[in-house]
């Protein structure tokens, strides 16, 4: 089940692992390299990526070989802090480009961190996986990111005090403190109406197909086979990851579309349309929408002849 406790029970796993060593060397082979595609190059962001996919966090945690990616990508979700976070990604150095790890106990003095490609002494270019004990308020920590995990946040920023979801402790946290939620029983989300259409279990319709659509193409895809216009378990989950990538938790991230959720999924990736207007040709929505007429009517199959075209019609857009 995905969480914090499940990330850092597969990170603290590989504890003690050692790339190999060749040459007189260690040379950076390491499974999680070959994992990702991208092996005998420094592991550290590799890793965290590795211990997120292991562990089901991998829609909370980004895919990145490049600590600044990881940074930017918490940044863009309003995700980012300079103090600690349980279970969150640490990153270190200017930008954040040094080098990472993951964060499973603070002090008002240290962070405590299992860290990839690091040492005993928390080396940035280390043999292993290693558990490193760090000052806090060094310079060369640069940030945190903080993951929606289900079970809640426990942290020491105190601009996220009071937030749902959110344990505060300021000077001292450990895995220990990560709340129970993940492992509680969740009451299944109920169906809501919007628009007069049902989304959530039992509706159907070819609103939920294209409601699905639009969840493969924001990245959030839970689906093995469709979508379809039947609501399953997969349109749930991939609803709950694209409400948890827009930075949205608890009751907000139950797997069913609010109204402004869904406003906002249509306005990023829903399909575009043009109502026709008295004037308009296919040529010239062409040029405006940066297409060509041919494109356009073939995503309009309706369209058979490119001179006729009736105000009032609504056209796909490619």
């Amino acid at each position: 089940m995905a969480g914090a406790k499940a990330l850092i029970r597969a990170a603290k796993g590989e504890v003690g692992y050692r790339e190999g060593y060749s040459g007189g060397h260690w040379n950076n082979d390491n499974k999680f390299g070959r994992w990702y595609g991208m092996n005998e190059v420094a592991w550290c962001a590799i890793f965290v990526s590795w211990a997120a996919a292991q562990s089901g966090n991998d829609d909370l945690i980004p895919r990145y070989a490049w600590c600044p990616a990881g940074v930017e990508w918490y940044r863009n979700r309003g995700r980012f802090s300079e103090y600690p976070v349980i279970g969150g990604p640490v990153f270190y150095g200017r930008g954040g480009g040094a080098h990472t790890g993951i964060c499973i106990a603070y002090t008002a003095s240290t962070i405590t961190c299992v860290e990839g490609n690091s040492s005993a002494t928390g080396s940035a270019e280390g043999d292993g996986v290693h558990i490193v004990t760090r000052p806090r308020k060094s310079s060369y920590v640069y940030g945190y990111g903080i993951p929606a995990f289900p079970e809640g946040v426990v942290t020491a920023d105190p601009a996220w005090r009071g937030r749902p979801g959110v344990v505060y402790f300021g000077q001292e946290a450990s895995e220990a403190d990560i709340p129970n939620g993940a492992t509680t029983t969740t009451p299944a989300p109920k169906a809501v109406t919007i628009d007069g259409k049902l989304y959530g279990p039992g509706a159907v319709g070819p609103h939920v197909t294209e409601l699905g659509r639009m969840l493969v193409a924001a990245g959030c895809s839970a689906y093995t086979e469709g979508p379809g216009p039947k609501w399953s378990t997969a349109d749930t989950e991939s609803m709950r990851r694209y409400q948890l990538k827009i930075g949205d938790t608890g009751a907000d991230a139950n797997g069913v579309p609010g109204p402004m959720q869904l406003a906002r999924l249509r306005k990023e990736y829903g399909p575009r349309t043009h109502t026709v207007k008295a004037g308009d040709t296919l040529s010239a929505l062409a040029t405006t929408y940066g297409t060509t007429v041919t494109a356009l009517m073939k995503a309009n199959p309706s369209i058979t002849d490119p001179d006729t075209i009736a105000v009032g019609q609504a056209l796909n857009l490619p």
